[in-house]
């Protein structure tokens, strides 16, 4: 089978991953990359590409970046390119019908759930809020409906208590080149049909909001610890001490049950901070105050001390 021309689209530093993984595959020729405009970022707030755009700019490679990829001067761009099939990787955009009719349906998606399971924007963070025992990467054909096109691959992935939502990121990586060297290809050729997912048992993993970053201290330690887990891919988990704002970096369960004030602070030294939960209760082990960096509890006890009875939150 002779090199197929791909188009790429995708965003962040994953999808970066992603479209170096096709880069790199002799099989398949990068024609063109699609990504979302320059942002600003940083403290100067500088318009800054990509991770996809940046690696494509260094490879020489060609790079549309519009505000709507669905207008008709975008899709002529992207037409003009003569791609065979698409990749899309975190892109931040919907595709219209007209842009999935210019590959003839030969058009996947890299999502990182075990799709039926957390379509949608935030899987990964969801997935650990849910408190699920697995994860993954699936490899799916891209219709009009969003994540629901029938899925050409999957691989799993334990979620153990060591792993927050950045690592479990860090660790799919892997897993969606897989899937692009080898189900991709095996779909490209013909020798895989994919499956239809199971619309009974879909689950929906909506964006993560800003508000979602508190910690509600009514909840149980189990909660408030894949809270913390989860929300390392933004906002952060954050709470309120003497007046100010303070985000829970890291954090182990005490215990699992035993019902306190929410919130409380059950057990103080030099060393450690335990706080009551709505059920069982948390250690406190990497904090980081407003404007400073994270740091270990027992650092920020030195210049905050606490006793047990103060309120947290």
């Amino acid at each position: 089978m002779s090199t197929i021309r791909v188009v790429f689209l995708g965003t962040p530093d994953f999808s970066e991953y992603c479209l170096e993984s096709l880069y790199g595959d002799n099989h398949f020729e990068v024609v063109g990359v699609v990504t979302q405009p320059d942002k600003p970022a940083g403290r100067k707030m500088a318009l800054t590409p990509s991770p996809v755009k940046k690696f494509a700019l260094d490879r020489g490679l060609r790079v549309l970046t519009p505000e709507n990829i669905n207008t008709d001067e975008a899709l002529r761009e992207i037409e003009s390119w003569n791609g065979e099939a698409a990749v899309v990787v975190a892109y931040g955009q919907i595709l219209s019908q007209k842009f999935l009719n210019m590959f003839e349906e030969k058009v996947v998606n890299v999502h990182v759930s075990i799709l039926p399971r957390w379509r949608g924007a935030a899987p990964i963070q969801r997935a650990i809020l849910a408190d699920d025992r697995e994860t993954g990467v699936a490899l799916q054909k891209v219709i009009k409906k969003l994540d629901a096109g029938d899925v050409l691959g999957v691989r799993k992935l334990v979620l153990s208590d060591d792993l927050s939502a950045l690592d479990v990121l860090e660790k799919c990586k892997p897993l969606a080149g897989e899937l692009l060297h080898i189900e991709f290809m095996d779909y490209l050729r013909g020798n895989l049909a994919g499956a239809a997912q199971d619309e009974s048992l879909v689950t929906y993993a909506k964006k993560i909001e800003k508000s979602e970053g508190i910690i509600d201290w009514r909840h149980s330690s189990r909660y408030i610890f894949n809270h913390v887990r989860a929300m390392t891919m933004g906002p952060g988990s954050t709470t309120v001490l003497s007046g100010k704002r303070l985000k829970i970096t890291k954090l182990n369960v005490k215990s699992l049950t035993g019902k306190h004030q929410p919130g409380i602070i059950l057990e103080v030294n030099s060393k450690i901070v335990v706080v009551g939960c709505g059920e069982g209760s948390v250690e406190l082990l990497e904090v980081q105050p407003e404007s400073k960096g994270k740091m270990p509890v027992a650092e920020f006890l030195k210049g905050n001390p606490l006793k047990k009875g103060d309120k947290i939150g």
